[in-house]
């Protein structure tokens, strides 16, 4: 069963560090900050998901990245990334989640490598086409259904397909 791994936050910026509990509310974790909010954060991309599976496949590539260092809010173990699709509803510990958008890599991830950007992102992700190699390796931005406490080991579960 696919569960949450870690849960992070930071003061701006990557990476994020990890928490012990997350008070999720309709704008992302409670104590989380974005610094640039004309791009990021917001009721639509209030949580970065990223999956374990998908760091692996980066640090496989000899990027040094690991939970966290994406800037992503919740890394989860056991979902398959290129299963995910926008639209999709799922639960971690009491909240609801629904998936909104594809991340856009930006110069912040940099300090990993000045290549990761073209390793997690495409035009085939741009144009919404899981069938990509890269699809969900730069994570998914989500809103918040419903909130509440996600901690990590919670399971998640699928809840409704795309929309």
């Amino acid at each position: 069963m696919p569960t949450v791994l870690q849960l992070a936050i930071s003061r701006g910026g990557v990476p994020k560090l990890p928490i012990l509990e997350a008070h999720v509310t309709p704008l992302g974790i409670a104590g989380d900050v974005q610094k640039n909010r004309k791009y990021h954060g917001g009721p639509n991309q209030a949580l970065l998901l990223i999956t374990a599976e998908g760091l692996d496949e980066l640090k496989a590539a000899g990027f040094p990245v690991y939970p966290g260092a994406l800037g992503e809010n919740v890394t989860t173990v056991g979902l398959d990334r290129r299963s995910l699709r926008l639209g999709q509803r799922y639960r971690l510990g009491e909240v609801e989640i629904e998936l909104t958008k594809m991340r856009e890599p930006c110069r912040t991830l940099h300090p990993y490598g000045a290549a990761i950007g073209k390793s997690v992102y495409d035009a085939d992700v741009k144009a919404g086409r899981p069938t990509s190699p890269r699809w969900g390796l730069a994570g998914f931005y989500v809103k918040i259904i419903r909130t509440g406490v996600i901690r990590p080991g919670d399971p998640i579960t699928l809840l409704s397909d795309s929309y």
